[in-house]
């Protein structure tokens, strides 16, 4: 046996492990450390902004719009509508089933404040969808309820959108299918439209659609009505933003708003 040492204590034969299993060791760190890099920039890319409403923040530097900003127009036509198709105000809202902005969103003010004017006549919600992708059930929970409505209508849509933002999509498509038998829907039915991707493309063209007229992140809205066209409305804003926005489109008034503050 060759017992001959070189300096620092090892044999060549040793030294030569040595470099391979720090090697090794090297790679799985720079592994990690890429996956972790390539996982931040997807989120900072993605995600709309470091803001507590989910909207685009401003960034250092950045001077905003004043005055009204500008009127586009929005189709709407066969997405689900809550409410009187001819009340005078109209907001479109894209959203996502498991992105906490919408929960909140649907929680704070949805619940407590624009529920109540669908009700009284004085605006309608269409409900558009945008699933992240980074939220892994948000694709099949924007197709349950469009599978619901295929059963029953606009108001059984919103009645299994109610119970996607109140109990939750964590059980994936099992709990969907759990929603749909406390709704009374046809379990086979449902399980069919929702494991056959019935209305995968639908939802794909609702969030396609969203970015082409300015909807960078969840929730995100358009305020205003087919004859004026509609303003933008980003992130989970309190109630008082939107009823600045629904009562200026009601008056007929230009408005504007940035980071959920009114600029007109």
């Amino acid at each position: 046996m060759n017992n001959e040492k070189v300096k620092g204590g090892l044999n060549m034969e040793q030294k030569s492990e040595t470099i391979t299993i720090r090697k090794d060791t090297l790679w799985k760190y720079s592994t990690f450390i890429l996956l972790g890099v390539v996982i931040l920039g997807v989120l900072f890319y993605i995600l709309p902004g470091n803001s507590t409403t989910g909207n685009v923040v401003q960034q250092p530097g950045q001077q905003l719009p004043t005055g009204p900003s500008e009127a586009i127009e929005v189709d709407i036509d066969g997405s689900p509508m809550l409410g009187d198709v001819n009340a005078p105000v109209t907001i479109v809202e894209w959203t996502d089933y498991e992105c906490p902005f919408c929960a909140r969103h649907f929680r704070d003010t949805y619940s407590t404040t624009l529920k109540a004017l669908v009700e009284d006549g004085e605006i309608n919600i269409v409900t558009k969808n945008y699933p992240l992708p980074f939220h892994a059930q948000a694709q099949k929970a924007a197709e349950s309820a469009l599978c619901a409505r295929d059963q029953g209508g606009d108001e059984a849509y919103y009645e299994m959108h109610d119970l996607l933002f109140t109990s939750g999509v964590e059980g994936g498509e099992a709990a969907f299918k759990e929603y749909a038998q406390q709704m009374g829907l046809n379990a086979n039915e449902f399980a069919s439209c929702l494991s056959s991707g019935k209305f995968a493309d639908e939802v794909k063209s609702d969030m396609a659609y969203g970015s082409t007229v300015g909807i960078q992140g969840t929730p995100g809205f358009y305020i205003g009505n087919g004859e004026e066209g509609y303003r933008l409305v980003s992130g989970a804003c309190p109630a008082s933003s939107f009823n600045y926005a629904i009562d200026a489109t009601a008056n007929g008034e230009p408005w504007g708003m940035v980071n959920c503050q009114p600029t007109a």
